[in-house]
């Protein structure tokens, strides 16, 4: 016997309503992973249930003839997390901080370093505008395609594409000049240097 397409589990929940419950086993797990990565567990807990709240009463908007719901789903995600940027700021620079610590042999400036370049990657992800960052996410971290980012976003793929490269022209933006500015200031450590 096959599955229950997610449009089917849909249309079934609009006079049953416990037949949503299919679409919540199916997508939470990749959901929840998206949101932690986003904003920590504990926050993420509370806004999955808040997804599948908003898309439970949303369901007899679905159109169905959309082959999966996920990208909906992601979308309502994305919309909720436009609303928890502060917190995710400080989640990105958290991480940063943490998620790579290289190999114990590596030299002290090494890992410095490291930790340096991947705190000005979550700072700068985090100074993204809001709709570039969303994309971004939905991209590197979740793998989405861009028909699948512009189906969450209710944005046509071109503008997926734009975003994208806005996005990631800003982190190499930002990158470069922190590299510029760690040279400039490791040949010259103390800034009346070249006054004397």
């Amino acid at each position: 016997m096959t599955s229950a397409s997610d449009a089917e589990l849909i249309a079934q929940s609009l006079p049953d309503p416990e037949a949503f419950g299919g679409l919540f086993d199916r997508h939470a797990p990749a959901l929840l992973g998206y949101l932690v990565r986003r904003v920590g567990r504990a926050t993420a807990e509370g806004l999955l249930g808040e997804v599948f709240r908003i898309a439970f009463e949303a369901r007899d908007r679905f159109d169905p003839s959309r082959r999966s719901a996920l990208p909906w789903l992601y979308g309502i995600a994305s919309n909720l997390l436009l609303k928890h940027h502060r917190t995710e700021g400080r989640r990105l620079r958290a991480t940063a901080r943490l998620a790579h610590e290289p190999a114990p042999e590596t030299g002290l400036e090494e890992r410095a370093s490291a930790r340096s370049i991947l705190l000005q990657v979550a700072v700068a992800i985090e100074d993204l505008p809001g709709e570039e960052r969303s994309v971004l996410l939905l991209h590197a971290w979740e793998g989405l395609p861009y028909p699948a980012i512009a189906e969450a976003l209710e944005i046509p793929v071109g503008t997926v594409r734009s975003r994208l490269h806005r996005a990631r022209g800003r982190l190499r933006e930002r990158i470069e000049r922190v590299g510029k500015e760690e040279t400039e200031s490791a040949a010259c450590p103390t800034g009346d240097a070249h006054d004397r």
